[in-house]
């Protein structure tokens, strides 16, 4: 992988679209403390194009237009490379995370990994999705606050686990233990910054719990390969699978893909689900339409696999959530050579980075107003709501996050009746690289069926 610190800058600054004349370390610390006013603000003073610079980064040059959205998630992904984009990320996933990787490389492990997530095994995922919600919400107090976002949390990284990683209740308590404490770390959004990764306090700890995650997982790989027993979690599938050459992924390849499942994965479906819950709470309608609908679907009972494509206002809610919350506010892609992206002609060293925040608030109806509706009987375009990303580079947990998300929903909808605690606020707030409602959403549980 090129480094991109090394590609040169000689001149860039002249050759930018304009934006803020701040110092670095003060934009840095507006992206990281108030992203989305910071980027509101950018917006109505440049428009579409501005470029934002934070300490050891290249240039962020933000896109909100759709056609230059087009552009980027069309453009050649050599010239224009996400995973070079995501470096930052490399300490904390790994070398081989598929965030990370680009070209063939890339091509090669999302192939592989890819079957997983999408087809019958969906049915598979949805009974254990609905057992785990049932079992938090039997745990839930009535009457007192509690902040839903810690739930939903428990909820997503029991999905995690038992779906991806196949722990099962009590086993490998070990291996769960490690990646539960390296999980409580590795959300502070200070350890994103490459000036803060000091050998000593929790930057330290980040070190030595990876190094015992990898011990744990390279143990389990070779126990799983070594056994005969046939399983469907997604760990298993992938040790079994085998590329176009007939090669299997290494165990460093496996080993980085698991965590990089188990830390994108985990926190973006549980911060998605967080927001769900604070925007039924604020539109009660809403509520009412949704649960009108279960009721029409489901009945009485469970939800179950198959009524989880019946739910069309639930699919809608979801995706109106996710316009008006993305859990990342921009991607990015790491220029190679000289580009012409949305009139403007970047260097190579720039970072092209569509902001799905402010391209998914360019709807000419009232895009501030939150309404499910917009999204019935109509499929937005990948260059004007990506959520998750676009192009070649779109998340491969994506079928699997929403399915989820109406799963938990639809259980949660179906047996609890709730209200906001009392005074609350929302706002965004940054746990590593998303965008969490503070406080964690908390919530009173009024009755629960």
């Amino acid at each position: 992988m090129a480094n991109a610190a090394a590609i040169s800058m000689t001149g860039v600054r002249d050759r930018l679209p304009p934006g803020p004349r701040m110092p670095a370390i003060v934009q840095a610390g507006n992206l990281w403390l108030r992203p989305l006013p910071f980027f509101d603000e950018c917006a109505k003073r440049y428009g579409d194009c501005f470029t934002l610079r934070v300490p050891t980064r290249p240039p962020m040059v933000i896109f909100s237009h759709p056609e230059a959205v087009k552009e980027i998630f069309a453009a050649d992904p050599d010239e224009l490379r996400a995973g070079e984009g995501n470096v930052i990320l490399e300490p904390m996933l790994g070398r081989h995370s598929l965030l990370l990787l680009d070209g063939a490389q890339h091509l090669r492990e999302r192939r592989l990994m890819l079957p997983s997530f999408h087809g019958e095994r969906m049915r598979y995922y949805g009974d254990t999705m609905r057992a785990t919600t049932d079992r938090a919400i039997d745990r839930w107090p009535i009457g007192s606050p509690f902040p839903i976002h810690t739930e939903m949390q428990r909820i997503t990284l029991e999905v995690i686990f038992k779906t991806v990683f196949g722990l099962e209740n009590g086993g490998q308590e070990r291996l769960r233990e490690t990646l539960v404490r390296l999980i409580s770390i590795v959300v502070n959004p200070v350890l994103l910054m490459p000036f803060m990764r000091w050998n000593f306090g929790p930057w330290a700890r980040v070190v030595r719990l990876k190094r015992e995650v990898h011990d744990l997982l390279t143990a389990e790989i070779r126990a799983r390969r070594a056994g005969s027993e046939e399983r469907q979690d997604v760990l298993s599938i992938l040790i079994a699978a085998r590329d176009e050459n007939g090669e299997p992924m290494s165990e460093e390849e496996l080993r980085d893909e698991m965590i990089t499942l188990l830390l994108a994965g985990h926190e973006t479906s549980a911060t998605a689900l967080a927001w769900s819950v604070h925007r039924l709470i604020e539109h009660p309608a809403v509520l009412e339409r949704v649960r009108e609908e279960l009721r029409d679907v489901i009945g009485e009972g469970p939800v179950k696999p198959e009524h989880v494509g019946k739910l069309e206002y639930l699919d809608a809610f979801v995706k109106e959530v996710m316009r008006l919350n993305p859990i990342i506010p921009e991607v990015g892609r790491l220029l190679t050579r000289p580009t012409r992206i949305g009139g403007w002609d970047l260097p190579a060293g720039a970072l092209a980075a569509p902001s799905i925040y402010l391209t998914q608030r360019r709807t000419e109806t009232d895009p501030e107003r939150f309404d499910p509706e917009r999204f019935l009987g109509t499929r937005p375009l990948p260059h004007e709501y990506f959520p998750f990303g676009g192009g070649i580079r779109r998340c491969i947990g994506m079928a699997f996050a929403i399915y989820e998300m109406k799963i938990v929903l639809a259980e949660i909808l179906q047996r609890v009746s709730f209200h906001a605690a009392p005074g609350y606020a929302v706002r965004p707030v940054r746990r590593s690289i998303t965008l969490a409602p503070s406080r964690g959403v908390p919530v009173v549980v009024e009755t629960r069926n």
